[in-house]
């Protein structure tokens, strides 16, 4: 990776030093880049897209394409972000995503036709994989100066995706009932595009404040020493490569339709919102439940788990409507499936020296994104024939299920 633009320090900060730093508290203003990069750009979607699909008269195949050109758009800008880490510093690629991703959540306000709506998702997409590989490489820097809470760190940075869906879930119905018609739901992309702009306010300290965990250059030796390797192995990271990319296809169709699904077995909008709020305050508890697991797992048992786990939780609406297997429901899944994007930093954390972490990050990115390209569409498209929405998530928890197992074949490098 070619040296940092901006001068490095003179020395590695040591872990004596890193005590200094608030970790805890810069992990979870940190947190404000996944509470914008997939808590309100990706998954507050799922709130407006019933309102929305009954307004313009969309079908389940638009409605999930809108999310699917979403990843599209997250898949090239986390190929285009490890090209951005070597010019630009980790912290300003965050805030520039950041400061993006806002303008593309309130332009999507302004348009009712598909088209322009499905670019405005696009670019959305590709602005919040800037923040969220910027942010995990950040992340996974703290992590690396505080080790014994290094899990524990990644996960309140992947938590915060939790916060933002629990915003979007008391934000979008409170705007939805008190917007005029017609169009009601423009006002709520408005209010979301604040919602990113405060959290993007709050980063500005993270992202200044983490500069001086840059890694440094090498010290100069005696003997030429030689330099890091300059790629990754990937054959020996292709199972839990592929697992995650299952998780991506199974887990984005239950976060695009589970809120359409709800409100088809006649959920009131205030369940709606305890239904989400609660699998919202889930992820934000998962950094918690799983930091041990994530300390520990050097291969992908912990993938696998947590896959598993997940697929469970989607199964479990297709299988009944009964409400409280239906809120066991969602906060099994809020309670997951960020620990597994955690899982994989920890991975690349444990198994790669430092100089690779942002290209092991941005691997599982890609995959995670190509994943997310099928799973809206195929759901979709499968909810829209015999067996409606509920089927789409079986093949939805078949894809965790596979990933699960394919993640338990990866053993540590």
């Amino acid at each position: 990776m070619p040296a940092h633009p901006h001068p490095p320090p003179p020395a590695c900060p040591s872990a004596s030093a890193t005590p200094a730093i608030p970790a805890l508290w810069l992990a979870v203003a940190l947190s404000m880049g996944a509470a914008i990069s997939l808590g309100i750009t990706r998954f507050a979607y799922a709130l407006l897209l019933p309102p929305m699909r009954e307004d313009l008269g969309w079908s389940y195949t638009l409605a999930g394409a809108m999310n699917t050109v979403n990843a599209l758009g997250y898949l090239l800008g986390a190929l285009a972000t490890p090209l951005l880490l070597r010019r630009l510093a980790p912290g300003t690629v965050l805030l520039a995503g950041s400061v993006l991703a806002t303008l593309f959540m309130g332009l999507s306000g302004f348009f009712t036709e598909a088209a322009p709506l499905l670019l405005q998702r696009l670019l959305a997409g590709v602005a919040s994989a800037l923040v969220f590989v910027a942010g995990g490489l950040l992340a996974a820097r703290l992590g690396a100066h505080q080790p014994r809470r290094g899990g524990l760190l990644l996960g309140l940075y992947y938590g915060g995706t939790g916060w933002g869906i629990t915003l979007s879930a008391l934000l979008v119905p409170s705007v939805l009932a008190a917007a005029p018609a017609p169009h009601a739901w423009t006002w709520a992309w408005w209010a979301l595009g604040l919602a990113c702009a405060a959290a993007t306010l709050v980063l500005w300290w993270p992202a200044r404040a983490l500069r001086v965990l840059a890694p440094p250059a090498p010290p100069p030796t005696a003997f030429n020493a030689a330099p890091p390797p300059a790629r990754v192995r990937w054959r020996a990271l292709a199972p839990a490569l592929l697992g995650y990319g299952l998780f991506g296809v199974g887990y984005i169709g239950y976060m695009t339709f589970v809120v359409a699904l709800l409100r088809e077995q006649g959920a009131s909008g205030t369940s709606v919102t305890w239904f989400y709020a609660l699998l919202g305050l889930a992820v934000v508890l998962s950094s918690r439940i799983w930091a041990g697991l994530l300390d520990r797992s050097r291969g992908g048992q912990a993938l696998a788990l947590l896959n598993g786990l997940l697929g469970v939780a989607t199964v479990l609406p297709a299988v009944t409507s009964a409400w409280p297997v239906m809120m066991a429901s969602g906060l099994l899944f809020g309670g997951v499936f960020l620990s597994v994007v955690a899982s994989t930093t920890a991975l690349v954390r444990h198994n790669l020296p430092q100089v690779l972490w942002a290209s092991g990050i941005s691997a599982f990115t890609i995959v995670f994104a190509a994943g997310q390209i099928v799973g809206p569409t195929v759901v979709g498209w499968i909810a829209d024939g015999p067996g409606g929405l509920a089927r789409g998530l079986v093949f939805s928890a078949c894809a965790l299920w596979v990933g699960a197992l394919v993640a338990w074949r990866q053993r540590p490098l």
